[in-house]
């Protein structure tokens, strides 16, 4: 409990002592010497206590122009109650209203702790390391490509890769896992871990705004500025239902009396319990709430959704979209066949490693690391100069100058774009993919390499489908054979392959189009070139862990995990979220109108006003506290 919080209960009771004191003037020592007034003073006392700070921020609402809240209904209702004699029930709906009031400041800071126990990922400094001096500076002054030093126990402040060291990391922040990951020279450090023991050197690759912590702050302090439709209609909803009651409760309290000649007294005490009613509270903090929670619930488990209108859209979500590459596989290639043509396999992967030397794309990594496994030829400095303009060519492969010779590497799109001839047994040699190699405007060779899948794709599949989920679809760029080779392993409805970035936007679109009223496509991505499609989509995912920064920031919601089993988690806490956010409206709305009726016809009293407000917001509070348990 909060200092604030303390403070809070104290007053509570305090006041509920002084209002058992006046029920025993009032009630027990009836023939005490001026028993009705110093009854009366002590209610007074009690209820000043209870309702200093709401009588305040109901002047303070009305001065700002605000005056049809919580704390102005309840103001006029419990002063009200005064004025006709109901001293008691003045002064216990105030305190009742203070005790939901503690309820609620309570619920909302458990809520949040689940979300500020993310906010502590943030670095305080770094121990930046130069010419063998290590001084402590602000992450953001440390540039790319200098060396910083991580001490057991201390947070890693930036990206980078480790130089020297091995240890264990704490990841539980980011992606909500208990096991520490293990690393060692040459693995990525990603910043907001926690180093658990070894002294670590990192080699820093991304400045701290473009960092994965940054990033992750800067989520989650957003997310509660995208609000979703049910939140939005809240708001609206209790900006006319409060005007219009309080109008509604004068009226109750002036026309009857005045068509049925008097009982004044009676009628202003119905419009008094009908006010105590209408307060909205109830709905206005719990609905928000319950979103928060389950934002909150999310994240503990490595679901990052960078605003609960995301999470209203997944819950209605039912199509997935997937990329193939390091969403539903590792993305680990590994080099399982060499088909030269008129060179030697040696020759072969030779040419085709240097020119893919510059890559950082899985594949071309994968190739250089096959060779260098079989010759040390690669791991000599001097062997780059060998190598000279090289050019990427987005979504075709590599070309590059080695040992002056012009070599092409990548698909057959590549081949055909510069018109080189590709025997027609060479396009049918393995289900993953193949990468083929041209010198000098001549076919060389085709290069096989296949991907894994992840441990967790095939059951992620399955979940989705026990879901209600049947559309299924995967788009990807790699040939026919590997594409449909890996949809039919995992079930998926459909498959579309040899994409172009600019082909997955196409796609995806015609997806769209096909969508029902009412229902969302989500997209599920890694890569740069996964972005626009991210983008795109009703609602887009992005692998976080290995995930690029483009995709990230294309993203609605970032799987810190890379874990496609997280998907079928995340749909379950949209859904179970935005069920607890309409069991709200429903028992909110239904037991206020019911007392309200009631009132009205003078068949309740400002006990079932009280239960209706703050019994009513204290249920609705408990409820959306569920969110954040939601597995």
């Amino acid at each position: 409990m909060t200092k604030k919080q303390k403070k809070m209960l104290k007053k509570i009771l305090t006041a509920a002592a002084v209002f058992a004191v006046a029920c025993i003037f009032s009630y027990l020592l009836p023939k005490f010497p001026f028993q009705q007034w110093i009854s009366l003073v002590i209610f007074l006392i009690a209820y000043i206590i209870a309702s200093g700070d709401v009588i305040r921020k109901a002047i303070l609402g009305i001065k700002n122009g605000q005056v049809f809240d919580e704390n102005f209904l309840m103001s006029l209702a419990t002063i009200g109650a005064f004025f006709v004699g109901e001293y008691p029930e003045g002064v216990l709906v105030m305190v009742l209203y203070q005790i939901g009031e503690l309820f609620q400041a309570y619920a909302v800071g458990k809520s949040r702790k689940s979300i500020s126990s993310l906010m502590q990922i943030r670095p305080d400094s770094a121990n930046l390391l130069k010419d063998g001096d290590i001084t402590e500076v602000s992450p953001e002054k440390v540039a790319v490509g200098e060396y910083i030093l991580v001490k057991p126990g201390e947070k890693i402040p930036l990206d980078g890769i480790i130089t020297d060291g091995t240890s264990s990391l704490d990841t539980a922040a980011l992606t909500g896992e208990s096991l520490p990951r293990e690393v060692t020279s040459g693995d990525f450090a990603i910043s907001g871990c926690i180093n658990l023991r070894g002294t670590l050197t990192i080699q820093v690759t991304k400045a701290f705004g473009e960092s994965t912590v940054s990033k992750i702050l800067d989520m989650v302090e957003n997310a509660s500025a995208r609000k979703a439709k049910a939140e939005n209609f809240i708001s609206k909803f209790a900006r006319y239902y409060t005007p219009v009651v309080v109008i509604l409760a004068v009226l109750l309290a002036f026309v009857p009396p005045l068509i049925l000649d008097g009982g004044f007294s009676d009628w202003i005490y119905r419009s008094l319990n009908f006010l105590v009613v209408s307060c909205p509270c109830a709905l206005v903090i719990s609905i928000p709430l319950g979103f928060f929670g389950g934002i909150g619930g999310a994240a503990k488990q490595g679901i990052l959704m960078k605003g609960s209108n995301y999470l209203e859209t997944l819950s209605d979500t039912d199509a997935f979209v997937f990329d193939k590459t390091g969403t539903l596989t590792k993305g680990n290639f590994k080099v399982t066949k060499l088909v030269p043509m008129e060179i030697s396999e040696t020759e072969l992967l030779q040419v085709t490693a240097l020119a893919e030397s510059h890559s950082s794309h899985p594949i071309a990594v994968s190739i250089v690391e096959e060779y260098k496994n079989v010759c040390s030829f690669l791991n000599d400095a001097s062997s780059t100069t060998l190598v000279s303009d090289v050019e990427e060519l987005a979504g075709f492969g590599v070309r590059a100058v080695v040992e002056e010779k012009e070599v092409f590497a990548g698909n057959l799109r590549l081949m055909k774009e510069k018109n080189i001839t590709v025997p027609e047994n060479y396009t049918e040699l393995t289900v993953g993919t193949a990468v083929y190699v041209a010198v000098n405007g001549k076919f060389a060779g085709t290069v096989c390499v296949e991907d894994e899948l992840k441990p967790d794709s095939a059951s992620a599949i399955a979940e989705l489908k026990k879901s209600g989920i049947q559309k299924l679809v995967m788009l990807t760029g790699d040939k026919k054979a590997a594409g449909e080779a890996i949809a039919n392993t995992l079930g998926l409805s459909d498959v579309h392959t040899e994409l172009l970035p600019a082909d997955k936007v196409t796609h995806l679109e015609a997806l769209l189009e096909q969508q029902s009223a009412g229902h969302s496509l989500a997209y599920v991505g890694d890569g740069i070139n996964d972005a626009p499609v991210l983008a795109r989509a009703d609602i887009g995912i992005a692998m976080g862990g290995l995930g690029s920064d483009a995709a990230i920031e294309a993203a609605d919601i970032v799987i810190m995990t890379d874990e496609p089993s997280k998907l079928p988690a995340a749909i379950r806490i949209a859904k179970g979220t935005m069920r607890i956010v309409r069991q709200n409206i429903v028992f909110a709305l239904g037991i206020k109108v019911l007392v309200l009726i009631l009132s009205a016809l003078g068949y309740s009293n400002m006990w079932w006003a009280i239960f209706a407000d703050v019994g009513v917001c204290v249920l609705a509070v408990l409820n959306s506290m569920r969110a954040l348990r939601l597995k």
